[in-house]
C-alpha cells in the first residue's frame, strides 16, 4: 500500500509493527505522535487491522492509515478501511483525530482521499456510520460527499457509490 497524499495530510499505511506499537502505546523510533494519540478508537482500529492481516496476510488495497500532517509529520489520528471489500464491492471506512486536530477540516480531507482511493481500486461503494449525537462526524461524511442513507435510532449510516465502470484501473 502506498501513502495517500492530500494538500495538508499524508495518510501512511499502517503495518503490523505500527499496529503493535499503537496497541502498546509506545511510539517507535521516528514516530511523532500528537497529544492524545493513540486513543481507544485507534487501538481498536489497530486490533481490527491485525485481525485482517492475520486472516488475509496483507490488506491491500483497503488497509488502515495513520493521518500525519505534511508540514511536520505529526500523527494526528487514524483512518482507513475496516477490511477488504465484500462480495458486492463495498468497503467500510472509519476515521478519528486527536482533539487538537479537530475543527480544521483534516477529517474530511482524509476521508475524501480514502473515498477516491476506494473508487480507483474498484470499490462499488464506501459505507460508514456514526452515533446519532455525533454531529461533527456527520458533517465530515457529508463534506466528503457521502450521504445519509438510513438511521436506526442509535446510529446514522452514510454511503457513497459509483456507477458500474466508474473505477479506473490501477
Amino acid at each position: 500500500m502506498d501513502a495517500l497524499t492530500t494538500p495538508r495530510l499524508l495518510l501512511v499505511p499502517l503495518d503490523r509493527e505500527g499496529a503493535l506499537r499503537l496497541l502498546s502505546g509506545v511510539p517507535g523510533p521516528g514516530d511523532r505522535w500528537g497529544p492524545g494519540y493513540p486513543d481507544a478508537a485507534d487501538r481498536a482500529g489497530a486490533e481490527r487491522h491485525l485481525r485482517v492481516l492475520a486472516g488475509a496476510g496483507c490488506p491491500p488495497p483497503f488497509g488502515a492509515y495513520e493521518v500525519r500532517l505534511r508540514g511536520d509529520g505529526l500523527v494526528v489520528g487514524g483512518a482507513g478501511f475496516h477490511g477488504p471489500a465484500d462480495a458486492r464491492g463495498r468497503v467500510t471506512v472509519g476515521y478519528g483525530l486527536v482533539p487538537g486536530a479537530r475543527g480544521h477540516g483534516y477529517a474530511a480531507e482524509a476521508l475524501r482521499a480514502l473515498l477516491e482511493h476506494a473508487r480507483r481500486h474498484g470499490a462499488s461503494a464506501v459505507e460508514g456510520d456514526t452515533a446519532v449525537e455525533n454531529t461533527a462526524s456527520q458533517r465530515v461524511m457529508a463534506a466528503a460527499g457521502m450521504r445519509l442513507v438510513r438511521e436506526d435510532g442509535r446510529l446514522r449510516f452514510y454511503a457513497v457509490s459509483w456507477a458500474a465502470g466508474a473505477a479506473e484501473s490501477s
